[in-house]
């Protein structure tokens, strides 16, 4: 089946050498092209394309805006295409992906046939992924939040939450942990699949989105409650003896960070105090770290089917019987007011 492509981007230069990468292979058609967000509005409206490769920074209407109107006007996967990886094209970034686009790339250096080459190869495999999945109207109205039904924890209260999310995840992340206080009793870790080169930006928004204060994990340092540590790029993130422990082993699941490698770490001890949220996701990585968890007596929850943008790593947690209850994402932080509040 072939995937449907739309180019939006006010560079000629680049609009050819992403259709000249996508339909090197077969699977792939680009059909048609925007050099402006007004026309990738209407363009996406007029000819349905399975996904749209979007630019940020864009005459007449801007990348941010054109997403805006896509996702009420005709909801489509969307994948932006980021400049260098500096603060304020980031924020941009991580803005459209609040506005409802599943993720972001970096741009390849245009001069350098290497890094072309292999841009091109994780294009094609990030496009065949996103276009499958399916997205929702924004803004879209959300039934009313019903009673929970995790127990409140019966002994000490927990001082791990500790979250793992990919496709899809950075709005789903910052969904949970804007309804966490800053006095929040415990310490959050997220390790969230990200591009290369956008974990910083995605702690940053994050920190700069939510009360709790969010910033980047760094190795041999101790932890605390009321902060949340974010997995770096190109590290996998562990807990041991009382400090954060940053690795460069092998990639686990094809992932590094990996959440199983770190759900793993925490289950090297009784995790009677852990709570642990598998999030959205394609693939099986965090599955057999929350099995691991609620063996050890922690409490592990997942994200449901209908609110997830791909539901690989939970439906795989389910598969495990490692979860002690599937929630949608809007019931979440209900959830853990009510794991974290104090006896």
């Amino acid at each position: 089946m072939t995937i449907k492509v739309l180019l939006a981007d006010d560079s000629a230069l680049v609009r050819q050498v992403l259709t000249d990468m996508l339909q090197a292979s077969p699977d792939f058609a680009v059909i048609g092209c925007a050099d402006n967000g007004r026309d990738a509005v209407a363009k996406t409206l007029a000819l349905k394309p399975d996904l749209v490769i979007m630019d940020l920074f864009m005459p007449v209407l801007d990348g941010i805006g054109a997403i805006e109107e896509i996702m009420s006007l005709a909801p489509t996967p969307v994948l932006v295409l980021s400049g260098a990886v500096e603060r304020s094209e980031v924020d941009l970034a991580f803005n459209a992906i609040k506005r409802g686009a599943l993720d972001v790339m970096e741009k390849p250096a245009l001069d350098s046939p290497a890094a072309l080459y292999r841009f091109g190869e994780r294009l094609r495999d990030q496009v065949r992924l996103l276009a499958g999945i399916r997205v929702i109207r924004h803004p879209r109205w959300r039934p009313p939040l019903q009673p929970q039904q995790v127990p409140a924890p019966a002994g000490p209260v927990p001082n791990i939450l500790a979250i793992g999310a990919s496709t899809g995840g950075p709005k789903a992340v910052m969904g949970v942990l804007k309804s966490l206080p800053a006095s929040f009793p415990a310490t959050v870790f997220i390790v969230q699949h990200i591009a290369d080169g956008f974990a910083e930006g995605f702690a940053t928004w994050l920190n700069r989105e939510c009360a709790l204060p969010v910033r980047l994990a760094a190795d041999g340092e101790s932890f605390g409650p009321g902060q949340a540590l974010v997995a770096p790029n190109g590290s996998h993130l562990t807990l041991c003896e009382g400090r954060i422990r940053l690795t460069d082993q092998a990639p686990v699941n094809c992932c590094r960070p990996s959440i199983d490698v770190f759900f793993g770490s925490l289950a090297q001890q009784p995790c009677d105090r852990v709570v642990s949220l598998l999030l959205t996701g394609m693939g099986k990585d965090g599955a057999q770290g929350l099995l691991r968890i609620k063996e050890q007596g922690g409490t592990t929850l997942v994200q449901d089917e209908g609110s997830c943008a791909v539901f690989g790593m939970p439906k795989a947690a389910i598969n495990l019987d490692a979860v002690n209850e599937v929630l949608p994402i809007e019931r979440i932080p209900a959830a853990l007011a009510k794991l974290f509040a104090a006896p």
